[in-house]
This record gives structure tokens, sequence and C-alpha cells, in this order.
């Protein structure tokens, strides 16, 4: 469909809107001098009700309405003032009439596009004011008038054979009495078929013509007309549509030829059919019309002419006609070619097939016509001919046409006899189903033919069925395991295939063959079928292998099948177990509990089922550990001490279950991490009970003595402070102690005589929680020791003091410490001093003499235990360090 509008339209709308500009500029206005004729120009659209106003006559020419006496307007054209406008005739108004204005009725002429002028001559009264006013009133068109054809239906002609984008004009344009873009604008049709569509040409007159243009090849042949409508459409808002019938109708050419309806047509005559009778009607048709389908029939150059005296053929309605009488002894088949001619073409062919039944009486015959390959009576077929496959022919022949003949077919396979088609006394001999030779390779047939006087004729036939490749192998087993054990020999022997193939001859002779995803180190024999491998195996590398075998025949085209080998190669106890690491080590801290899982010995063995099955066993220190074969967990039977033994090596046998077994061993070290669970021990003072003279006359700074103490435990566990929590006699701060090596020093002078006693925290620096030991350190402050019985009765009262303990900081050292008194009364203690003075003396030498003796005993004891971190020469221990210790009596 073609819808558009066309652009040069719109030049007609422009000239007639200057040439209105010009009218309104031209020197002729209401406002010229009044000694000439004035002119006003209005401007309305037509189609306006009556009353509608126009304008004012009086007003616009400025007349002054004042003046004495008044101003009368007046039409002279009583005919145009009652028809289309009305004029009051006071105030020069000027009103539409009833009479409605149509510009096409009152400018029927004005097509060019000039305008519809409607003019008027108005007086102006009375004499002494008398004007004669032209007035132009400009009549503008609205789209009130619909396209329109100047007949109903359009009729146009379009050969078949016309070109694609051929153009026909339609020389019915439709008509629009309205002007400029509201006349005619486009054309469109409203069903094209897919066959046509519509273009619009302008003339220089700019008349529009529409044309019909032709997009599909036509053929009257499949459809002659075409019945559609046309639109015309104007230029309006909405725009108005005019419409016509369109009626395209396709004329013919000769563009057909004859054709018969039949090609092939069979015929039968008795020979005793008479002259003049009915063969057969042959039908050629042409879609053409009147001389262009026009036929003629006439035989072909190739038919005999006795045969075209023979059979009559009419050229006007193609019958077949016998025109003489049949000589069954010449011939008893005739074939006919008829030719169908029409104008310019080239003839069609049919040919009409003439069999003439002889009219016999003699004793039947079979007559057998092969159709498989035949030699001396012995029929071959091949065994994939598809079933109904047709054999051989057989023709009953000397039949009388009252004699009935019965034939049917004796003898086992899938054959039949029957009649073949709708042919008489003609008998077919096709397979019922596909011969196999492998089952039956030779049939024998006998074909039996029956008349109705009893008369029996039988033929004998013999089938060969010839053997084809229509077999493929056949594998005893579609899925062969085998199992082989690792470390084999190399070209082991694995199995061996068999493959049968019922075909005959080189068809039925198979050969073995690998397929592609066989590894190369397997090998089969392409006759035997006899698998080996070419390699050792080794399971830890590859346990099966699994691939395809094939077994191809020599046939053509060759089958196959295939088969499925699985190789399982079976274990040999070849690996020996194998320890994760080369050897173990275990930090354990000390008193583990016993039996708690000290660590784990991961071990493997490549091996598969009981050569892989690995049993753990302690050679050395089985009465301390136990390990768990299966779980390869060390346990201790008891809780460990680090101070009775730090470091356990032990070695770890693991052997397999194969026969014979395979071992290896490891070595595992268990170290006890150190526990804080040894308080310090005090070796020096060795008691309680133990004192030391000091002089008063001591200087401030002097090193009395030191407490030694030891730690069996190690690290932070074994490092000991010192410090003093509590003390008896003498004046606070008289004494310190170095927190790190356990010297005492004196701090302060000595202004007192007697005994003083100094409780020493012995402590370790362990976690979570420290732990100490005390000792009492006495001083017996005197120039001698008189009474030494008085100073152990001393030190027996004061073994009973309780101990406040107290947490020890480092800070402790410079603070002096808190001052205990040892005696009530000092006065009592200086009379007992001076009493036993002279006793100290005597015995002061003797003394002497068995504290040095004790001590060096105890000096020897404890080179055999750990010595302390830090301690002084024995210089300097020997000058400090004086022992008396008082004995029992």
């Amino acid at each position: 469909m073609f819808n558009r509008r066309h652009p040069s339209l719109s030049k007609r709308g422009v000239i007639w809107g200057l040439w209105v500009i010009l009218l309104y500029t031209s020197p002729p206005s209401c406002f010229a001098n009044f000694s000439q004729a004035k002119q006003l120009i209005y401007k309305i659209k037509e189609g306006l009700p009556g009353g509608t106003f126009i304008g004012a006559i009086g007003e616009d020419l400025h007349l002054d309405f004042t003046v004495e006496p008044p101003f009368l307007f007046n039409l002279p054209q009583k005919k145009v003032n009652g028809q289309y406008v009305n004029l009051n005739s006071t105030t020069g108004q000027l009103y539409t009439s009833a009479t409605e204005i149509d510009r096409e009725t009152l400018c029927p002429d004005n097509s060019g596009g000039r305008g519809c002028v409607l003019s008027l001559d108005v007086f102006v009264l009375p004499q002494q004011h008398f004007q004669l006013v032209k007035v132009k009133i400009f009549i503008e068109d609205v789209n009130d008038n619909r396209p329109k054809f100047p007949v109903d239906e359009i009729c146009m002609f379009v050969p078949e054979n016309t070109h694609i984008n051929a153009r026909f004009a339609v020389e019915h344009s439709a008509v629009d009495p309205d002007l400029g873009p509201y006349g005619v604008q486009t054309y469109w049709l409203v069903n094209d078929f897919g066959m046509f569509t519509l273009d619009v040409e302008q003339n220089e007159g700019g008349e529009l013509t529409p044309f019909l243009i032709v997009t599909e090849a036509l053929d009257r042949e499949t459809q002659a007309e075409y019945i559609t409508d046309i639109i015309a459409e104007d230029g309006g808002t909405p725009p108005l549509l005019g419409a016509a019938t369109l009626k395209i109708v396709i004329t013919d050419v000769n563009d057909n030829c004859p054709k018969f309806k039949e090609s092939q047509m069979n015929v039968t005559l008795h020979g005793n059919t008479t002259k003049g009778g009915h063969l057969a009607r042959l039908h050629a048709f042409d879609p053409d019309l009147g001389a262009n389908a026009q036929i003629s029939y006439a035989y072909s150059e190739r038919v005999p002419r006795d045969a075209r005296s023979l059979f009559h053929l009419d050229r006007i309605t193609g019958v077949i006609k016998l025109a003489g009488k049949i000589d069954t002894g010449t011939a008893t088949f005739y074939k006919l070619t008829i030719l169908a001619n029409g104008p310019g073409c080239i003839p069609a062919v049919a040919t009409v097939s003439v069999h003439i039944i002889k009219v016999v009486t003699g004793p039947p015959a079979v007559i057998p016509r092969y159709i498989a390959p035949e030699n001396d009576g012995e029929l071959t077929i091949k065994e994939s001919e598809p079933a109904f496959s047709p054999i051989a022919f057989f023709t009953v022949k000397n039949i009388d046409i009252n004699q009935r003949v019965d034939c049917h077919l004796e003898g086992t396979g899938p054959f039949r006899l029957g009649p073949y088609q709708t042919l008489k006394n003609e008998y077919l001999l096709e397979t019922t189903e596909p011969l196999d030779y492998e089952k039956t390779q030779e049939y024998e047939l006998i074909v039996v033919a029956t008349s109705s006087q009893g008369l029996v004729i039988t033929t004998f036939l013999k089938v060969q069925v010839l053997d084809e490749n229509d077999n493929a192998p056949v594998f005893q087993q579609a899925l062969v395991e085998v199992s082989v054990e690792e470390n084999n020999p190399p070209n082991t022997f694995l199995t061996q295939f068999q493959a049968t193939d019922q075909d005959s001859e080189g068809r039925g002779e198979v050969i073995y063959l690998l397929g592609g995803d066989a590894p190369g180190i397997f090998v089969i024999d392409r006759v035997t079928g006899v698998l080996t491998v070419t390699t050792s195996l080794d399971r830890e590398e590859k346990e099966t292998y699994r691939f395809i075998v094939r077994a191809v025949d020599q046939g053509t085209p060759r089958r196959e099948s295939l088969a499925t080998v699985v190789v399982t190669v079976q274990d040999r106890n070849d690996n020996s177990p194998r320890f994760i690491d080369k050897d173990f080590t275990f930090f354990v801290p000390e008193n583990f509990p016993g039996y708690g899982e000290i660590g784990v010995l991961s071990v493997t063995d490549a091996d598969a089922e009981e050569n892989g099955w690995v049993a753990l066993s302690i050679l050395n220190g089985s009465d301390i550990f136990l390990i768990d074969t299966g779980k390869g967990a060390l346990r201790a039977k008891t809780s460990l001490d680090r101070e009775q033994q730090g470091t356990y090596q032990l070695w770890i046998e693991a052997v397999d279950g194969g026969e014979p077994a395979l071992s290896c061993v490891t070595m595992v070290t268990v170290l006890l991490l150190d526990v804080n669970d040894n308080p310090p021990i005090v070796l020096f003072p060795q008691s309680n009970q133990s004192y030391m003279l000091v002089l008063p006359n001591t200087l401030p700074g002097t090193s009395i003595t030191e407490v030694y103490a030891v730690d069996k435990d190690t690290g932070m566990n074994a490092v000991i402070a010192y410090s003093i929590i509590k003390r008896k006699g003498g004046e606070p701060g008289s004494f310190a102690i170095d927190p790190e090596t356990g010297n005492i020093t004196l701090k302060r002078e000595l202004s007192n005589r007697g005994l003083y006693s100094l409780l020493v925290k012995v402590t370790d620096h362990g976690q979570p929680e420290p732990l100490y030991s005390t000792v009492m350190v006495n001083f017996f402050v005197n120039e001698t020791v008189s009474n030494e019985s008085y100073i152990q009765s001393l030190l027996t009262r004061e073994a009973g003091i309780e101990v406040e303990e107290r947490p020890w900081f480092k800070g402790q050292m410079t603070q002096g410490p808190e001052r205990y008194e040892l005696f009530p009364c000092q006065p009592v203690l200086i009379a007992l001093s001076v009493t036993c003075l002279g006793l100290f003396f005597t015995v002061v030498t003797l003394t002497s003499y068995i504290c040095c003796k004790r001590f060096k005993k105890q000096r020897k004891k404890g080179s055999e235990v750990e010595r302390p971190l830090k301690k002084k020469n024995d210089s300097i221990q020997g000058v400090n360090r004086k022992l008396r210790p008082i004995s029992n009596i």
C-alpha cells in the first residue's frame, strides 16, 4: 500500500497567500481620501452560520457618527444583499445572512488558486455625506468536500507476463473541489495482495495521477483477477477520504503448453475384437484461454505406418478406435506414441500400450522369465536382498478366455507366488523375508499350474543363496578379566581371545587388534589372539589396566566387534614399611600422666592387603613405654620425672604382614620438659640450730655469711631468690641479704651483744606458682663463746618461731628488717653473758675445732649435688662462713 503526500501540492497555497498579502498592501484602502472611492477588504471562511459578524464599515472608515443628519448605509444590489450578507443601515456593520456561503458554488471556476471574492458596493448617505465604498470579501476555503472518483469501479487490464516494477496509470483520478492542501494529496490501496503497490505522480498543472506498480510475478492461471478498493485522501485535519472499487484483470498470454492427464495408458484387446471398437481416449489440458488453449492430437513419427492404419486417432477429440482386423499371428503388442500440439509449444507426449490377447484353445504352457541371475535353471540371490525382492515372472500361455488356470508354489522357504497386480495369467515369484546364508544355502521350488480341465504343468526351480559379509565376529566373552602378579618376567602370557564369524571364506576369517586406548606394553597376536605383556608390571605404579580388543573379519566392508579386557596387577610384598620421618622427637612435660599419648608415629607401606599391614614394636625401653600398633601412638606406662631422667631414646620397628615380612627401624627421642615440682634445698646453713660468732666490733659492710641453696629443676624453675622474712634481736636494718647470691652483710654497728636470728626464705621462679624453703640463720654477737650450753638453750627456745610468710620482691634488699625482740629484758642477758664469760673462753678452742671439722665434711658432701648459679670462691667462703654447731651434751 502506498500512502504519502506530494510535497509540491503546497505551492498553490503559497501563491494564494502572496496574492492576499498584495491586496492588503495595495494603495486602495479604507483610509484613502474621501474624494476617491473607498475600498475595504474582509476575509471570512465559507460555511459560516447566519448572523456571523464580518466587519464594521463606519468604524473602519473612521466616520463621526455625531454629525447631523446621521449616516445611512445602503446596498444597491438587493439580490446579493438578500442572498449572502446583511447590512445594518445605521451602524454599517456587515453580517452573514441565512444563506450559507459555499465557496465552490460561489466561485465554480476558481480552480487555479486565484481566490474567491464577494464584491459589494455600499452607499454612504445622506447626500451631503455621500461616499461609494468598494467592499471585497475574500471567501477562504475549508475542507468540506471529500475526494470523489468519476466512476464507482475502475477496471485495469494487466498482462500476466508483466515485468516486476512495471507501472500502469489509473486514468480515473479522484476530484476534490477544495483547494490547496484540502485537495487530493495521496492514494493508497486497501489490499495490495502482496502483488501491487501505488505511486503518485504530479504533472506540470499540479494534478496527481496514481500509478499501479507490479511488485511480484503474475500468473493468470493461478489467479485471474484482483479486486480491492483504491482510496483518495485529502490534506485536511482530519483528512477526508474517497473510495472506488479497483478491479485488476490479469490478461492471458500463451505461457502454458498442453499436458496429458495420463502419460501412460495400457489397453488390452482380444484378437476377435470387431472393427470400429473404442480403444482409448486421450485428454490433454492447456490452462491458457481462447486460441492459446487450442489442442490437436497426432501420432508421432515413431509409430509404424501399419499401426497408424490399424488404430485411428481423432485429431480433435483424441479418441483411438480400431480401424482394421487384428492379426494375432504377426503381433500381440503395439506401442502408440501420441502428441498433443498447441500453438507455439513443444508437443506433449503420451504412450498407449495395446496388448492383444490371442484367442486359442490349445494346452496351457508356463513360460518363466528370470529377474535374478540364472544359470541352467539355477537362480542366485544375495542374502542382503530385502524382503519382497522379485526373483522371476511366470506367464501362463495358450489359455482360452473361458479357461481358468490355478498357479501355486510347492517347496519350503521364504517365497511366495502370486498374480502380478491386475494382469491375468502373470505370476510373480518373490521373497517374503530376507534370506540368511548362515541358516540355509539352497532352496528347491516347484511352480505348479493346474487348468480347469485338470491339466497339471510343473516347472522346477533351484535358488542358491550367495553369502555376504553380514555377520561381525563374536567374542566368547565381551569382558575378560585377567590377574597377574607384579614383578612378572617380560612377555608374560595373560590370556587368549577367541572370536567366531559365521560368514564363509575370507569373510569369516578373524584377526585380532588392540584398541587405541591400549598401553604400548601389551601385545596381541593377530592370528591366535594371545595377549602378552612385554615388561614387568609394578602394582604400586598402576594396579589396573583397562582397554579394548578388536576382532576384525576380512570381508568387504569389514565388520568388527569389541571386547574389554581388564588386567589386574596382584600385589607382592616388595615394599618395606616406611616411616614418614627419618627419626622422631617428642617434647613432653614431666609428670605427664601415665598412658597419655606422647606422640604418633606415621608409617606407610605401598603394598596392599596383608602385605601393607604394619605392626609397630619397641626394641628397647619396653618396660617404660608402649606403642599402639594400630594408631602408632607412643605412650608411657608411668608418669616420668625429668629430675630422674630427662631424655629417652627408643628404637621403634615397623614390620609388615607379608611373607617373608619386611621391616624398618626409626629412632624416637623423648625429651622431658621441666615442671616446677622441686622446692629449693638449703645446703648452708645445715640446720636451724647452728650459729655463727660475730664480733661486736665488726664493721658495717662486712660480709658475714651466705645462705647457699640449690634447685633440681632447670631454667627459670631453678633460678633462686633470697629474702629475710623475719628477724629477732638487734636493731632493725642491721643485716641485709643479697637476693641473688644469698650473701648476708652487716649494715649497722652492733651495739648489743647476744643472739640474733634471721628467718631467710629461699624461693624459685617457677610457674605457675613458685616453690620455696626457709632456714634460720643465727648470729651470736660477743667476743668469745664462754657458755655454749646457754647458747644452745637459747636456740632451742627460739626453734618454735612461727614463720610469717611474706612475698619476696627485689626491693626488699634495701629495706631494713623489722625489729623483733628476742628477750624481753636486756639486763638479764648482760648478767648471763658476764657469768658465762669464763666458761666461754675455756671451751672456745674445742668448739672451733669441732666446727671446722664438720664444715669440711659438709663441703665434701655439697660437691656431689648440683651447684648454684652464683657462688663465691672457696677462699672467701672459708673466711666468712664459720659454723659452730652445738653438741648434744
